[in-house]
């Protein structure tokens, strides 16, 4: 038997270990990688798990979000009796108890300009699961600076999207992007709905293309972006030309160090002046008052169905400026929507 192996890991991996484009050689390889994750969340999950299973030696999640019951429809790597402990440290117990033969490093810290370099210092390859611009712009332009993978993944609503970003290799994140859209098209800033079994076909996915580069085997998804329809169950493959524009990867590039993540997404850090704000306990009082002020809801038509506030006026946040015009401004007017992002910015 192979000192590298355990008894336990010979017959742990054996499925693998009988196929020529793996075998004893492959399974070294993959148990001498390392794999940054960024994002325990719904992409996160099953890449994790498909890599911990695969016996990837070390995988390192970082993420400075804590579980919500809110997760569970779609982060599987999570469980009831973990809601309220961070996504690291439950996802850290998941893993090691598929697989503990392997190193997991459960990284609570928020990735931004200033943390990622060092949080990703020693990992072959980094995976995007996150769910922002932001964050997907720093995790591309630091593989471009230190040339290494970016195995990119994206899910809204009902489609997903798979790709490799390797400037070495053909395109960047930034080819196909070259700037993030209008907040008000960004979905990753406010947070929207997600068919729940979607971001396991796309993480899957993400994974597959993890142990491929590891194994070097197979026709990773350079140049290409996979689109997956979950509704119509299609998909489609579109082409991604390296751009010799390009500001990080480009003949003349303009950015050679990592930039602070917060300008794609403005309203992400988005704060507004304590006389801006009022708690609900506040507007309790305000509207048992004399004078009450308008309420104004800028959610969407069907949030709406969920829950509502009897009197609110509806406003949504895309027909904010034409609907003011018709709200007569001697009231105060305050503002809501499900989390606060949306009503600070419409503020």
């Amino acid at each position: 038997m192979d000192p590298t192996f355990t008894q336990d890991e010979i017959f742990r991996y054996s499925r693998h270990l009988i196929m020529p484009q793996v075998g004893l050689e492959g399974q070294k390889k993959l148990k001498n990688s390392s794999v940054l994750i960024v994002g325990a969340g719904g992409l996160g999950s099953p890449v994790a798990l498909y890599l911990a299973a695969a016996g990837v030696g070390r995988i390192g999640l970082v993420d400075d979000d804590a579980v919500e019951i809110s997760n569970l429809q779609r982060q599987i790597l999570h469980d009831t009796p973990h809601e309220g402990q961070p996504k690291v440290i439950s996802g850290r117990e998941r893993l090691l108890a598929i697989n503990p033969n392997i190193e997991v490093d459960a990284i609570l810290d928020n990735f931004n300009n200033r943390s990622a370099q060092s949080i990703a210092e020693g990992y072959d390859i980094l995976v995007d699961c996150s769910d922002n611009f932001s964050t997907r712009y720093l995790v591309n332009d630091l593989c471009v600076l230190t040339q290494r993978p970016d195995v990119y993944g994206a899910v809204y609503r009902f489609e997903g999207q798979v790709s490799v970003f390797d400037a070495r290799y053909g395109a960047c994140y930034r080819c196909a992007f070259p700037s993030a859209p209008p907040a008000e098209l960004s979905p990753g800033c406010d947070g929207t709905g997600v068919f729940g079994v979607l971001p396991g076909v796309i993480g899957t996915l993400q994974a597959a293309e993890v142990i491929k580069l590891v194994l070097n085997i197979g026709q990773p998804l350079y140049g290409k972006m996979l689109v997956y329809d979950a509704l119509s169950v299609s998909f489609q493959t579109i082409k991604i030309s390296k751009q010799a524009n390009c500001g990080v990867c480009g003949t003349h590039p303009k950015i050679n160090n990592l930039i602070s993540s917060e300008r794609f997404c403005p309203d992400e850090t988005l704060t507004l002046a304590l006389q801006e704000i009022i708690t609900a306990s506040a507007l309790k009082e305000q509207m048992a008052g004399i004078n009450p002020p308008l309420l104004v809801d800028i959610r969407n038509q069907v949030e709406l169905q969920i829950s509502s506030i009897p009197g609110a006026r509806h406003i949504p946040l895309e027909k904010l400026p034409e609907g003011l015009k018709t709200v007569k401004k001697n009231r105060e007017i305050v503002l809501f929507c499900r989390n606060g992002k949306k009503s600070a910015r419409a503020v």
